[in-house]
């Protein structure tokens, strides 16, 4: 129990003249790089979801891809995290339109099908789906054409 107590708590020591909130801030802020640093040299900790793709390789667990022509990448990352798949995004600047490839264990195929799936049909549902701003404008044009209509009337 007292050890569990110990691993929880953390004793802060900062050497200053004034303690200030700016001071208390940055020694904070310096003890969250510390262990954000501490947590990344420790090598039984794996990044998960969107991850570079030399990250990605350094796993050892076999990478495919897919390229996407669309520019929505985030609606992807959104659907990704969602189902768990762990990523990696690269830019193909070389066509003129840019491509994007998709790299992504061998192991998540089956998830990232999936997520492909609600990806491309959220794609489509947004295309079918009317503009609101053009909706707007054709409401706003229908009401320049109605004739005004003056009532005057004496309330009692």
């Amino acid at each position: 129990m007292q050890e569990e107590i110990e691993q929880r708590t953390v004793t802060l020591a900062i050497s200053t003249t004034k303690l200030t909130g700016r001071a208390l801030k940055t020694a904070i802020s310096k003890f969250l790089a510390h262990q954000n640093s501490k947590a990344r040299a420790s090598p039984d900790v794996r990044p998960q979801g969107k991850q570079t793709v030399k990250e990605l390789v350094g796993q050892n667990q076999g990478v495919a891809n897919i390229e996407i022509n669309d520019k929505n990448i985030k609606d992807f990352d959104r659907v990704a995290r969602k189902y768990g798949v762990d990523y990696a995004v690269k830019k193909d600047r070389t066509t003129s339109p840019p491509k994007y490839l998709v790299f992504f264990k061998a192991r998540d195929a089956d998830a990232l099908t999936a997520a492909f799936k609600e990806y491309t049909a959220d794609t489509v549902k947004k295309q079918n789906r009317p503009s609101i701003l053009q909706k707007l404008r054709s409401f706003a044009e229908q009401a320049k054409e109605q004739p005004k209509e003056k009532k005057k009337e004496l309330e009692r």
